[in-house]
Protein backbone atom coordinates (compact mmCIF):
# COMPACT_ATOMS: atom_id res chain seq x y z
CA UNK A 1 0.00 0.00 0.00
CA UNK A 2 1.53 3.66 -0.79
CA UNK A 3 0.63 6.70 1.16
CA UNK A 4 -0.01 8.94 -1.19
CA UNK A 5 0.64 13.02 -0.01
CA UNK A 6 -0.72 15.74 -2.89
CA UNK A 7 0.66 18.96 -2.14
CA UNK A 8 -1.55 22.20 -1.86
CA UNK A 9 -3.98 22.64 -5.39
CA UNK A 10 -5.08 26.12 -5.22
CA UNK A 11 -7.46 25.71 -8.01
CA UNK A 12 -5.19 23.66 -10.34
CA UNK A 13 -7.59 21.14 -11.45
CA UNK A 14 -5.95 19.96 -14.72
CA UNK A 15 -3.05 19.29 -12.76
CA UNK A 16 -4.31 17.62 -10.66
CA UNK A 17 -5.99 15.21 -12.95
CA UNK A 18 -2.91 14.85 -14.77
CA UNK A 19 -1.28 13.73 -11.49
CA UNK A 20 -4.11 11.57 -10.49
CA UNK A 21 -3.58 10.09 -14.32
CA UNK A 22 -0.33 9.57 -13.70
CA UNK A 23 0.26 8.19 -10.72
CA UNK A 24 -3.01 6.28 -10.47
CA UNK A 25 -3.75 5.58 -6.80
CA UNK A 26 -5.31 2.08 -6.48
CA UNK A 27 -7.83 0.77 -3.91
CA UNK A 28 -5.33 -0.53 -1.94
CA UNK A 29 -3.91 3.11 -1.53
CA UNK A 30 -4.67 5.47 0.78
CA UNK A 31 -4.54 9.71 -0.94
CA UNK A 32 -4.01 12.75 1.31
CA UNK A 33 -4.39 16.04 0.65
CA UNK A 34 -2.84 18.73 2.53
CA UNK A 35 -5.28 21.92 1.85
CA UNK A 36 -5.61 24.93 0.02
CA UNK A 37 -8.25 23.17 -2.70
CA UNK A 38 -9.36 27.07 -3.33
CA UNK A 39 -8.37 30.17 -4.11
CA UNK A 40 -5.07 31.73 -6.63
CA UNK A 41 -5.58 29.46 -9.33
CA UNK A 42 -8.50 29.21 -11.92
CA UNK A 43 -10.89 26.44 -11.02
CA UNK A 44 -11.49 25.84 -6.94
CA UNK A 45 -14.91 24.72 -8.15
CA UNK A 46 -13.49 22.40 -10.36
CA UNK A 47 -11.10 20.89 -7.70
CA UNK A 48 -13.56 20.60 -5.33
CA UNK A 49 -15.93 18.66 -7.74
CA UNK A 50 -13.31 16.53 -8.05
CA UNK A 51 -11.88 15.90 -4.50
CA UNK A 52 -16.28 15.11 -3.88
CA UNK A 53 -16.14 12.72 -6.44
CA UNK A 54 -13.17 10.66 -5.01
CA UNK A 55 -14.65 11.00 -1.91
CA UNK A 56 -17.73 8.78 -3.20
CA UNK A 57 -16.15 6.43 -5.20
CA UNK A 58 -12.18 6.79 -5.64
CA UNK A 59 -9.26 5.31 -3.59
CA UNK A 60 -9.52 5.84 -0.08
CA UNK A 61 -8.90 9.97 0.45
CA UNK A 62 -8.49 11.38 3.56
CA UNK A 63 -8.56 15.96 2.73
CA UNK A 64 -6.88 18.07 5.25
CA UNK A 65 -8.19 21.08 6.11
CA UNK A 66 -5.83 24.63 4.85
CA UNK A 67 -5.78 28.21 6.10
CA UNK A 68 -7.54 29.24 2.59
CA UNK A 69 -10.21 26.17 3.67
CA UNK A 70 -10.93 28.37 6.18
CA UNK A 71 -10.61 31.59 5.16
CA UNK A 72 -13.23 30.74 2.37
CA UNK A 73 -15.77 29.97 5.17
CA UNK A 74 -15.50 32.90 7.21
CA UNK A 75 -15.95 34.65 4.16
CA UNK A 76 -19.53 33.24 4.16
CA UNK A 77 -20.07 33.10 7.97
CA UNK A 78 -18.20 36.44 8.85
CA UNK A 79 -17.76 40.15 8.47
CA UNK A 80 -16.95 42.47 5.73
CA UNK A 81 -13.72 42.35 6.50
CA UNK A 82 -13.54 38.52 6.65
CA UNK A 83 -14.50 38.89 2.99
CA UNK A 84 -12.34 41.25 1.80
CA UNK A 85 -9.67 39.20 3.56
CA UNK A 86 -10.23 36.30 1.46
CA UNK A 87 -10.91 37.94 -1.62
CA UNK A 88 -7.33 39.76 -1.45
CA UNK A 89 -5.69 36.28 -1.25
CA UNK A 90 -7.17 34.22 -3.82
CA UNK A 91 -11.16 34.58 -2.93
CA UNK A 92 -11.61 36.44 -6.62
CA UNK A 93 -10.30 33.94 -8.48
CA UNK A 94 -12.51 31.10 -6.56
CA UNK A 95 -15.69 33.09 -7.31
CA UNK A 96 -14.42 33.60 -10.95
CA UNK A 97 -14.68 29.66 -11.33
CA UNK A 98 -18.42 29.89 -9.84
CA UNK A 99 -19.50 32.55 -12.29
CA UNK A 100 -22.28 31.56 -15.06
CA UNK A 101 -20.44 31.83 -17.72
CA UNK A 102 -16.32 32.24 -19.03
CA UNK A 103 -15.53 36.18 -18.01
CA UNK A 104 -18.37 36.13 -15.49
CA UNK A 105 -17.57 36.17 -11.90
CA UNK A 106 -19.81 34.39 -9.20
CA UNK A 107 -20.86 34.73 -5.20
CA UNK A 108 -20.71 33.30 -2.37
CA UNK A 109 -24.23 32.47 -3.09
CA UNK A 110 -23.35 30.43 -6.12
CA UNK A 111 -20.66 27.84 -4.04
CA UNK A 112 -23.42 24.78 -4.02
CA UNK A 113 -24.28 23.37 -0.57
CA UNK A 114 -22.41 20.34 -1.36
CA UNK A 115 -19.24 21.76 -1.79
CA UNK A 116 -20.06 24.12 1.48
CA UNK A 117 -20.75 20.93 2.82
CA UNK A 118 -17.63 19.30 1.86
CA UNK A 119 -15.54 22.13 3.40
CA UNK A 120 -17.57 22.22 6.86
CA UNK A 121 -17.59 18.72 7.60
CA UNK A 122 -15.39 16.28 5.57
CA UNK A 123 -11.91 17.82 6.12
CA UNK A 124 -9.74 16.48 9.18
CA UNK A 125 -7.09 18.92 11.10
CA UNK A 126 -4.52 16.25 10.72
CA UNK A 127 -3.48 12.39 9.81
CA UNK A 128 -1.42 10.13 11.32
CA UNK A 129 0.11 6.71 10.43
CA UNK A 130 2.52 4.76 12.61
CA UNK A 131 5.54 6.08 10.70
CA UNK A 132 4.43 10.23 9.37
CA UNK A 133 1.94 13.13 10.86
CA UNK A 134 0.52 14.71 7.59
CA UNK A 135 -0.70 18.38 8.21
CA UNK A 136 -1.51 21.49 6.40
CA UNK A 137 0.83 23.99 7.63
CA UNK A 138 2.85 22.12 10.59
CA UNK A 139 2.90 21.13 14.34
CA UNK A 140 4.63 22.34 17.48
CA UNK A 141 6.90 20.27 17.88
CA UNK A 142 6.38 19.76 22.09
CA UNK A 143 2.69 18.94 21.89
CA UNK A 144 0.52 16.05 21.72
CA UNK A 145 -1.84 16.52 18.18
CA UNK A 146 -4.48 15.91 20.25
CA UNK A 147 -3.68 19.66 21.64
CA UNK A 148 -1.99 21.57 18.88
CA UNK A 149 -2.91 24.90 18.42
CA UNK A 150 -4.98 26.11 15.29
CA UNK A 151 -1.86 28.22 14.35
CA UNK A 152 0.44 25.66 14.17
CA UNK A 153 -1.63 23.54 11.75
CA UNK A 154 -2.90 26.02 9.18
CA UNK A 155 -0.91 29.23 10.33
CA UNK A 156 2.64 28.66 10.85
CA UNK A 157 5.51 28.32 8.13
CA UNK A 158 8.52 25.40 8.19
CA UNK A 159 11.39 26.39 9.13
CA UNK A 160 15.31 24.99 9.33
CA UNK A 161 13.41 21.90 11.38
CA UNK A 162 10.28 19.97 12.83
CA UNK A 163 11.01 17.23 15.26
CA UNK A 164 7.57 16.14 16.61
CA UNK A 165 8.52 15.03 20.35
CA UNK A 166 6.21 11.32 18.80
CA UNK A 167 8.92 10.55 16.10
CA UNK A 168 7.22 10.31 13.59
CA UNK A 169 7.99 12.61 10.15
CA UNK A 170 5.58 15.49 9.37
CA UNK A 171 4.49 15.71 5.86
CA UNK A 172 2.94 19.35 5.04
CA UNK A 173 2.25 21.97 2.40
CA UNK A 174 1.47 25.33 3.49
CA UNK A 175 5.35 26.96 2.66
CA UNK A 176 5.11 27.59 -0.63
CA UNK A 177 8.87 26.51 -2.33
CA UNK A 178 8.73 28.73 -5.51
CA UNK A 179 11.67 26.82 -6.09
CA UNK A 180 9.21 23.59 -7.25
CA UNK A 181 11.93 21.33 -4.95
CA UNK A 182 10.51 19.15 -2.15
CA UNK A 183 11.86 20.56 0.95
CA UNK A 184 13.46 18.42 3.05
CA UNK A 185 14.23 19.70 7.01
CA UNK A 186 15.07 17.37 9.67
CA UNK A 187 11.60 15.99 11.06
CA UNK A 188 9.48 17.04 7.91
CA UNK A 189 8.86 17.45 4.55
CA UNK A 190 7.06 19.65 2.41
CA UNK A 191 5.11 19.26 -0.32
CA UNK A 192 3.60 22.82 -1.29
CA UNK A 193 5.89 23.87 -4.78
CA UNK A 194 3.91 26.12 -5.96
CA UNK A 195 1.29 24.43 -8.24
CA UNK A 196 -0.28 27.68 -9.08
CA UNK A 197 2.38 30.37 -9.61
CA UNK A 198 4.07 28.64 -11.84
CA UNK A 199 5.97 25.54 -10.14
CA UNK A 200 4.75 22.09 -10.02
CA UNK A 201 2.14 19.89 -8.06
CA UNK A 202 3.21 17.19 -5.97
CA UNK A 203 2.32 13.83 -4.84
CA UNK A 204 4.90 12.17 -2.49
CA UNK A 205 4.64 8.49 -1.70
CA UNK A 206 5.35 8.94 2.41
CA UNK A 207 6.98 5.97 3.53
CA UNK A 208 9.64 5.36 0.37
CA UNK A 209 10.46 8.92 -0.57
CA UNK A 210 9.40 8.48 -3.85
CA UNK A 211 7.43 11.81 -5.71
CA UNK A 212 5.93 12.55 -8.66
CA UNK A 213 5.26 16.42 -9.94
CA UNK A 214 3.28 17.82 -12.83
CA UNK A 215 2.99 21.57 -14.05
CA UNK A 216 0.73 23.62 -15.81
CA UNK A 217 2.62 23.23 -19.49
CA UNK A 218 1.83 19.43 -18.54
CA UNK A 219 5.73 18.57 -17.92
CA UNK A 220 5.75 15.79 -15.29
CA UNK A 221 9.36 14.90 -13.54
CA UNK A 222 9.78 12.31 -10.89
CA UNK A 223 12.63 11.40 -8.38
CA UNK A 224 13.03 10.39 -4.86
CA UNK A 225 13.96 12.12 -1.59
CA UNK A 226 15.88 11.24 1.27
CA UNK A 227 14.38 12.24 4.79
CA UNK A 228 16.73 13.96 6.89
CA UNK A 229 17.00 12.63 11.13
CA UNK A 230 19.48 15.19 12.10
Amino acid sequence: MRVLAIGDVHGCLYQLDDLLDWVKPTAEDLVITLGDYVDRGPDSRGVLDRLVGLKKQGPKLICLRGNHEIMMLAARAGTRADRSMWLSVGGVQTLGSYGPAPGKSGALADVPEEHWAFLDYNLLDYYETDQHIFVHAGVACGIDMAEQPEHALYWDFLGEAMRHHSGKTVVCGHTSQKSGEVKVVPGAVCVDTYAHGGGWLTCLDAPTGKFWQVNQLGKKRDGRIEYKED
